[in-house]
């Protein structure tokens, strides 16, 4: 296993360099005075587009310009925005605040979807089922702000069970809400995936084989058929997390968080380059970082599978 994990760790890092390039070329590449509007209505003087320029290395060679921001990036360094502020600042007020919000969707989603793949799962064509399959093809259907907007109006502003917009602090009871509106898209895609592979697995030899032995149906289920089952529902939750960080602009700006979403947002606005590549590449550390956990869990949750 761990000859496994260190092969993995470093099959990881050409993977890294690669998005990270290409995150910032994309972002420095794009046409556009980077310097428009950041000295009012009038035009910035010279001197100081020279000196800015100077500072972020935007007369160097885009080439250049990555190995010198690797560099730094590799000491902790995300840079600065161009009003002289540490984007590492900016990351650490932020994303905590959003990976609270992912997390709690990631919770869940996997809970409910879970639990509502299972039971439809094991007892398919029935009532149940129907209504699970309708209830998530209406949930794929929506889109997530208009998710939003109804929870919000019809829990917040009518009946007053919820805060309509989450304070500063994001306590965790604030964000059950915004949680289930970020996780409810991906709720519904595990819901189905599971009932799908607890379906298909119910007819395979082993559980016909656990059954036969006479092992009880809680056992069968709990640790025969959903481990086996489980195995592609935690692939999808893996590589989720990244996506639920990233994709949270729309949740944020509705329930008023001060996350990650809202500060790219904000960033891609004003045309502040580091920010957005700082953020970026953080998230591609996660999706990274996730999709190893994800494979060590494989021998975990399948004992056949086998790291060499």
């Amino acid at each position: 296993m761990g000859r496994y994990v260190l092969r993995r760790l470093l099959q990881l890092v050409p993977v890294f360099l690669g998005t990270t390039f290409l995150i910032y070329l994309l972002v420095w590449a794009i046409p556009g005075d980077p310097f428009a509007g950041k000295c009012g209505d009038r035009q910035c003087p010279d001197a100081y587009i020279t000196a800015m320029r100077e500072e972020y290395n935007l007369d160097d060679n885009v080439v250049v310009q990555y190995v010198k921001y690797l560099g730094n990036l590799l000491q902790g360094d995300f840079g600065e925005t161009f009003s002289g502020i540490e984007v590492s600042e900016l990351i650490a007020n932020a994303y905590p605040v959003t990976l609270k919000l992912a997390l709690v969707a990631l919770v869940i989603e996997a809970v409910i979807g879970l639990a509502a793949g299972v039971l439809t799962g094991l007892r398919s064509g029935g009532y149940l089922d129907n209504l699970v399959l309708v209830s998530t093809l209406f949930l794929i259907a929506i889109p997530v702000f208009v998710t939003g907007y109804v929870l919000q109006t019809f829990l917040g502003l009518r009946l007053g069970i919820i805060d309509p917009t989450v304070s500063s602090e994001a306590r965790w009871s604030e964000l059950l809400v915004p949680g289930f509106v970020l996780g409810s898209l991906s709720m519904a895609y595990v819901a189905r995936l599971t009932r799908t592979s607890i379906a298909e697995n119910r007819r395979a030899d082993y559980v016909r084989t656990a059954v036969a032995k006479g092992l009880s149906s809680r056992r069968v289920v709990g640790v025969h058929l959903l481990r086996n089952s489980a195995i592609p529902v935690i692939t999808f939750l893996g590589v989720d997390l990244g996506a639920l960080m990233g994709g949270a602009i729309v949740t944020e700006g509705i329930f008023n968080i001060r996350g990650i979403g809202g500060l790219v947002f904000r960033s891609i606005l004003t045309k502040e380059g580091a920010t957005v590549t700082g953020v970026v590449v953080l998230l591609v550390i996660v999706y990274l970082l996730m999709n190893l956990l994800v494979d060590v869990l494989y021998a975990v949750l399948d004992p056949r599978i086998r790291f060499d």
